[in-house]
């Protein structure tokens, strides 16, 4: 593309050509060349930004959207991390208590949490676990165990919280490149009714499914089994459901299709970590548990899982000087129908 300078160049030299003097010895000319030469620079950057909405290698944002609309897809929004705070007592009462929906509980980082439903202390317990998910959808969400320990408002009687287990499931918003890559996919791979392209981009396209692998013949022929993955993991009875019916309205004659949620298989970790000088080192080896955590979503059905791939999260933590990975101590083969699941995780301190 052409500079400002560059068009003002080519006005004056026309411009002297015209009257056989040039802009420089009419100032007030000058001005006026320079500033046709920024308008025209401008329609230079509007054609251009414009031709490359035209095509979904090069569109962006809504424009992108429009393009994924055409072939049948929508951009994934964020989802919320799910999981259980356990609400305790420090002495068994008389009397049930009840830990209201929507009660907020907080990480150190005021990362917040709420219950999805009621839960009832029953008289003689210390403890009761309650369902909840993240108050604001994305990543952030994906906290590690033991790491949600404030309550906003105490519900009347609790003394502490915690979460036994990790939040998991929480995704941000596809971004344009991920949504680009679904997009091309769908010309290169054309669904024709039949092919396992049909039913990998019939599932994809309902906003739950986060992965999908057809298995052709997998119970014989003249069977498909179609396998989703949601961003928490394995789909519930009510996705399969849905998923279920939508085939069936769209199968090939005299095809059995059946949706199913995804084997799975259990990954152990244990890494240790330095945390460089000046940074929280408890802090550091808690932000690797999440990040871990968030690596192990659903989009990894029928991914292997790469010892580079997961040093690659842990080195991309903030705050991390080294690691030492030692289990697992091999990449993990994984079948195209098991998703990978995070296991144990140990993450220590590295010795020196």
């Amino acid at each position: 593309m052409k500079t400002v300078d560059e068009i003002y160049g080519e006005l004056a030299a026309a411009f002297a050509g015209a009257t056989g003097q040039t802009a420089g010895q009419d100032g007030d000319m000058a001005v006026r060349l320079y500033a046709v030469a920024a308008q025209v620079y401008a329609l230079y950057v509007q054609a251009d930004w414009t031709a490359r909405q035209c095509f979904p290698q090069t569109a962006s944002g809504e424009h992108l959207d429009q393009h994924a609309f055409l072939r049948g897809l929508e951009r994934k929004e964020a989802a919320r991390a799910m999981g259980t705070i356990r609400f305790y007592v420090d002495q068994a009462g008389g009397t049930d208590l009840t830990i209201p929906a929507g009660t907020v509980c907080m990480t150190a980082g005021l990362v917040r949490f709420e219950t999805t439903a009621a839960a009832v202390l029953r008289s003689g317990s210390l403890y009761v676990d309650a369902a909840a998910q993240a108050v604001e959808p994305g990543t952030a969400g994906n906290a590690a165990a033991g790491t949600i320990l404030t309550m906003a408002v105490a519900p009347v009687g609790v003394s502490r919280c915690s979460n036994p287990e990790g939040f998991a499931g929480g995704t941000d918003r596809e971004d344009d490149e991920t949504l680009r890559v679904r997009v091309l996919e769908t010309f290169r791979r054309l669904p024709n009714g039949a092919n396992a392209a049909f039913y990998e981009q019939g599932a994809l396209s309902f906003p739950e499914v986060a992965a999908a692998a057809v298995l052709p013949r997998n119970r014989g022929i003249g069977t498909v089994d179609v396998v989703v993955a949601t961003a928490a993991g394995s789909p519930d009875e009510d996705l399969l459901e849905r998923l279920t019916a939508y085939f069936q309205e769209r199968r090939e004659i005299a095809v059995d299709v059946q949706v199913r949620a995804p084997r799975e298989k259990t990954v152990d970790m244990s890494v240790a970590v330095s945390a460089r000088e000046g940074s929280d080192a408890a802090g550091v080896r808690t932000a690797v548990e999440q990040a871990l955590g968030s690596w192990f979503n659903g989009g990894l059905l029928g991914q292997d899982v790469l010892r580079a791939k997961l040093g690659a999260v842990i080195f991309g933590v903030e705050g991390v000087a080294n690691y030492d990975l030692t289990a697992p101590a091999a990449d993990v083969a994984v079948e195209q129908d098991e998703l990978p699941r995070l296991g144990s995780l140990s993450v220590t301190e590295m010795k020196v």
